[in-house]
């Protein structure tokens, strides 16, 4: 077996991912604009790629990654964006006198970039407090407690959240690196796992990546090279795939991002 530099991106693990698309910790990501509104509210979601979000709504979301450098990463995102969040308890709250007249923190979300970033620079991150800690209600389904990260192969293992089914599963600019490093085979795989751990009616959103961007990338791996010249299935068939598998026609939101960052983002939907 060739050996293969550990900085080699096998997998699309650019650890400078955000870096490209982003140009601030709480750089909004233009793909979670399209997606119709209340889609993660009160859901269980399931990131591939750990492209977490701050103010999805959702009741939990989980990111997954193979490259444990970026789960990593993606933790001390979440401490980020967490010191740049205003207080819980700012935005009029008032503290009772003892945690048994704990008072609710209010509906609306709190302001995402009240610190300005050098506070975190001069500083350093804020802790996040245990929710159990707080003079208020907070529970685990309150940001940054309803995200969490884990490191796994998701497209050949499965993680205990799984056992409880997601109502929305998110992936974005995987498709391609599931593609080249498993073959048609290993993307088939990974579009049966989607359809299995979703429940009756979840939302399955993909950002696939152009057949032409797999040129650059077969150039990193022999296997990658191997895959992308045997494979078959290409992204325009990849709707029929998912059909083919249970799920709706699939629904095309938009193409955000620009220059090579410029790709379709398409919902489809569990029968």
């Amino acid at each position: 077996m060739t050996a293969v530099s550990s900085t080699i991106p096998t997998h699309g693990n650019y650890h400078n991912y955000h870096g490209y698309r982003y140009h601030h910790p709480g750089g909004h990501d233009s793909r979670l604009a399209l997606l119709p509104r209340g889609l993660f509210a009160n859901a269980r979601v399931l990131d591939v790629g750990c492209n977490e979000a701050q103010s999805w709504g959702a009741r939990r979301v989980v990111g997954v990654d193979i490259d444990d450098t970026l789960v990593r990463m993606a933790w001390r995102r979440r401490r980020t964006l967490w010191s740049h969040q205003a207080p819980l308890s700012s935005a009029g709250t008032s503290r009772p006198n003892s945690k048994r007249e704990r008072a609710p923190v209010p509906a609306s979300p709190p302001v995402a970039d009240y610190f300005p970033a050098s506070c975190q620079h001069m500083f350093g991150p804020l802790p996040i407090p245990a929710a159990d800690t707080l003079d208020f209600d907070i529970s685990e389904n309150t940001f940054p407690h309803n995200i969490s990260f884990r490191r796994a192969d998701w497209v050949n293992e499965s993680i205990p959240e799984d056992d409880g089914g997601y109502n929305v599963i998110v992936a974005f600019s995987v498709s391609k690196w599931i593609h080249l490093n498993g073959g048609d085979a290993g993307l088939s795989r990974f579009f049966e796992r989607v359809y299995a751990t979703l429940v009756s009616g979840g939302t399955f959103v993909l950002e696939a990546q152009p057949r032409e961007s797999y040129i650059k990338a077969r150039k990193l791996h022999p296997t990658l090279q191997e895959n992308a010249q045997t494979s078959q299935m290409r992204p325009e068939d990849f709707e029929a795939t998912l059909c083919s598998i249970g799920f709706k026609p699939g629904q095309r939101l938009g193409e955000p991002g620009e220059g090579r960052f410029r790709r379709p983002v398409d919902l489809y939907v569990k029968r």
